[in-house]
């Protein structure tokens, strides 16, 4: 049975909640103990007494070591956004107490990369002393960072979550597409092209099942043009921008605002072929119930600023 929140308030620790963060990433009751600088019998003895706490076991003995079950899993993730709570508490309190400064951890989809650069221009020019975090990934990896309190907010799609009420949503922009390739591509020059015209070309595309491969394959369906049987799939703007680079006749899908700060230093061209925005539109997106923190707070008014 499941203790009630007063006891479990009551007795449970943070020291407790950092040593079950460790076992987790070390998988291990002799790392996790090295890591916190306490002794293995230590580390035991407080396992013990959280799944006492708790009322039931966190994590099982595999050959690679301890892994935590369903519950150890659900305890773990929240054991990380209370720790990343804390993180923020000292970073805001430190911000108040010399006036400024501060740590910010944000996500961002690569289409809205350029936006987000932009506000964080703005903000650093006010607030010198911030600290930032970068990470650019899919929307779902983001959604997963977020859930595990790795980040204060993400510029993303909280469509592809597990659970869209967890989140807090504020629309952006929609998210035009881009055909693009390198400079000496043989359709480069071309005035007018059909996605069809492109079907002997080998694609770089966005992993399975996301938005930007979706789209792609619905441009292609729509045109009677097979989807591409052996694409190369990375979720990486420079990934891309190497690929396309290393084989002049490769072709890409890319948001068109990441295509245009390319094509402007030479490093790819767009070709002539219309394709439809994204149909969910971007936005910040951060858990229900995690406040964000000042720093977080004044670049969301930095990114909804016209």
């Amino acid at each position: 049975m499941i203790p009630s929140l007063d006891s479990i308030f009551a007795r449970l620790r943070l020291r407790q909640l950092r040593l079950l963060i460790e076992l987790d990433r070390c998988g291990s009751l002799h790392k996790a103990a090295e890591a916190m600088a306490i002794s293995q019998p230590g580390a035991t003895k407080a396992l013990r007494e959280v799944e006492e706490i708790l009322g039931v076991p966190l994590f099982v003995r595999q050959p690679s070591g301890l892994v935590a079950n369903d519950a150890g899993r659900c305890v773990v993730r929240y054991a990380r956004l209370i720790h990343s709570d804390l993180g923020h508490l000292r970073d805001e309190m430190l911000g108040i107490v010399q006036g400024q400064g501060g740590h910010l951890a944000v996500g961002s989809i690569m289409g809205a990369m350029p936006m987000l650069v932009g506000a964080l221009g703005r903000l650093r020019r006010k607030q010198a002393q911030l600290s930032v975090e970068i990470a650019e990934n899919t929307s779902a990896n983001l959604l997963e960072q977020l859930d595990e309190g790795r980040l204060d907010l993400a510029i993303c799609r909280p469509g592809v979550g597990r659970n869209t009420s967890d989140y807090v949503f504020m629309e952006l922009a929609q998210e035009p597409l881009a055909v693009v390739a390198h400079p000496q591509h043989p359709l480069a020059s071309a005035q007018a092209l059909e996605i069809g015209d492109l079907s002997h070309y080998r694609w770089i595309v966005y992993p399975a099942n996301m938005p930007m491969r979706q789209a792609l394959e619905r441009e292609l369906n729509e045109a009677g043009v097979e989807v591409p049987r052996y694409p190369l799939e990375t979720s990486s703007t420079f990934a891309t921008f190497m690929l396309l680079e290393e084989d002049p006749t490769l072709v890409a899908v890319i948001p068109s605002a990441v295509a245009a700060f390319a094509e402007q230093r030479g490093l790819l061209v767009s070709l002539a072929v219309r394709l439809r925005a994204l149909s969910e539109p971007f936005g910040v997106v951060h858990r229900v119930g995690s406040p964000l923190s000042h720093a977080a707070q004044l670049l969301v008014e930095e990114l909804l600023t016209p």
